[in-house]
């Protein structure tokens, strides 16, 4: 595989995996009780406990997404 395939799957890479963390985080804000109630209900969970596990998912990927997406490809970058 040469760099530039590289650099280009990377880059694609850290545009969906951004784009599901948007979207992800827009589903979240703007229908959090709906989906708090039914996640809840699902798992056995309360509303609060739903939104922390919420909280943590999103910030989860956003890190995963940080290290595993977007370095390699500002290395590649850089190289």
């Amino acid at each position: 595989m040469t760099p530039e395939t590289l650099t280009a799957f990377f880059g694609w890479m850290t545009v969906l995996n951004f784009a599901v963390l948007l979207l992800s985080t827009l589903m979240v804000v703007a229908l959090q009780d709906r989906i708090a109630a039914i996640h809840g209900r699902m798992f056995q969970m309360e509303k609060a406990e739903v939104r922390k596990a919420y909280f943590k998912y999103l910030a989860n990927y956003k890190i995963l997404t940080l290290i595993f997406c977007l370095m390699p490809w500002i290395a590649l970058k850089l190289v």
